[in-house]
């Protein structure tokens, strides 16, 4: 079973846009419940298709599949719940691990969530200075909890 085990931080500034290009995503699902995501997303021009399961702490089982850019988008704009999560993503390379920063657009807009892939759950690793707070287990950050709930209708 393949195994996703990633932790998740909210973002201090925007000095991590100095460091690298970021790359446009689309992403929206087919499924939101909370035992399973079925995910369909666009990264520039290449189509995936993404199932998770249900998160245990940092862990979750999570399966995903190439498939064509045009099949992906009519999914996005016909079959995917509304409002599609868009967003740019930054990678950035620290010792072994790799950053990914979603800088969120449209309705999630000034929301910047950093999140880190893992081997294990303790595994340690460095927190470069522009991270803030973590929000692992805070379901309000997952990306399919977005579409429900937008950022820009949080109180603030």
């Amino acid at each position: 079973m393949a195994k996703e085990i990633e932790r998740k931080f909210l973002v201090k500034g925007e000095e991590f846009k100095n460091l690298v290009k970021g790359i446009n995503y689309r992403q929206g699902y087919l499924s939101t419940v909370k035992e399973r995501t079925v995910r369909v997303r666009t990264i520039d021009s290449e189509g995936f298709l993404t199932v998770k399961g249900i998160t245990v702490g940092a862990s979750r089982a999570e399966y995903e599949y190439k498939i064509p850019a045009a099949d992906a988008n009519e999914m996005l704009d016909n079959l995917c719940e509304k409002p599609i999560v868009e967003k740019n993503r930054y990678k950035i390379a620290q010792g072994k691990h790799t950053w990914e920063i979603d800088e969120f657009l449209g309705v999630n807009l000034g929301l910047i969530v950093a999140e880190i892939e893992l081997g294990a759950e303790d595994e340690k690793f460095e927190k470069p200075s522009w991270i803030g707070e973590e929000v692992t287990g805070d379901p309000k950050y997952f990306n399919s909890n977005l579409i429900k709930n937008p950022f820009s209708s949080w109180s603030k």
